[in-house]
């Protein structure tokens, strides 16, 4: 394993994921492109796959974040979702300011689980936040101590 490439989130509605991740969060789109056809299909084990992907990235960083929205198959929204539930649990952002983008992102109707707390060895503060479609949102600040 060389490196984590990147990740994808699937969402209902990708206007409303981009204002979230990109004006809200960040992060800029590098990539935006419809996908479908055999090689598609047979990576996803799916048939007449048709989605769209923007794969995204933070201004210090290499991962990517990659948004995908299918226009041929409907997803189902986790009903009830805990973030102790199996399966990928959250995505976690580093800032630089948490206490900042925790008012920035209140004022536009982020909802959040909790005020920015310092973790008990004083190396982070640490919110978490849900995206449109529900997906749990870590901002970390990191400390200095």
């Amino acid at each position: 394993m060389k490196t984590v490439r990147h990740f994808g989130i699937v969402v209902s509605n990708l206007e409303k994921s981009l204002h979230f991740y990109e004006d809200l969060l960040g992060l800029s789109a590098k990539r935006d492109m419809v996908e479908e056809g055999e090689f598609i299909d047979a990576i996803l084990g799916l048939k007449n796959v048709k989605v769209r992907t923007v794969k995204m990235k933070a201004e210090n960083g290499d991962t990517l974040v990659e948004l995908l929205e299918y226009a041929s198959h409907q997803g189902k929204k986790r009903e009830n979702y805990e973030i102790f539930d199996l399966g990928a649990s959250h995505v976690a952002f580093t800032v630089e300011n948490v206490e900042k983008e925790y008012r920035k992102l209140q004022e536009q109707g982020v909802v959040f689980t909790c005020e920015p707390q310092v973790s008990p060895d004083g190396k982070a503060k640490v919110t978490f936040c849900y995206d449109p479609d529900g997906v749990p949102i870590e901002l970390v600040q990191e400390l200095t101590v």
